[in-house]
């Protein structure tokens, strides 16, 4: 024997998915959550913009007096799109550069190239100081960076 077959009503006859859509506009209607924001697409980023952005800064001072003697001359240069780049004096290095309201700024993922050479020590003394960054004030030709407790970390200079 056969069970019975339910014949559709005649809202599913006329329309056909009106029960659906009903069922649906009826949870939407009783959700309390706000809508999701929308996924950030690749590419969408703000551009940086500002003093920092686009120069290149040579190293001058490491704290607030020391001078190093470094192989090369150590400097950075951040992108509009927020890498970073430069050299320690030793090594090459890239990363992602970040800045903020009340010139914060963020320097991660900092990937060197590990070339040996006798000022290694100072080299990542450098690094340290851009990973350490917290705040940065720029006066005319100087970029000094500040770390999270607003002690001068380093001194650059902008090259010309």
């Amino acid at each position: 024997m056969m069970p019975p077959v339910s014949k559709p009503s005649v809202l599913a006859r006329r329309w056909p998915g009106a029960g659906l859509a009903a069922a649906v506009t009826l949870l939407a209607a009783c959700s309390s959550a706000p809508p999701a924001p929308a996924p950030e697409q690749p590419g969408s980023a703000k551009p940086l913009s500002g003093e920092a952005v686009g120069k290149r800064w040579n190293l001058l001072l490491l704290g607030t007096h020391e001078r190093l003697t470094l192989p090369e001359p150590a400097y950075f240069r951040i992108a509009p799109d927020g890498r970073i780049s430069g050299s320690d004096g030793c090594n090459r290095f890239t990363g992602k550069a970040s800045l903020g309201d009340k010139q914060r700024i963020n320097v991660e993922e900092l990937a060197t190239t590990r070339k040996a050479c006798p000022a290694l020590d100072d080299a990542q003394r450098v690094t340290d100081m851009l990973e350490n960054a917290y705040r940065y004030l720029i006066d005319h030709d100087r970029l000094v960076l500040f770390g999270p407790d607003s002690r001068v970390i380093g001194g650059w200079r902008r090259a010309d």
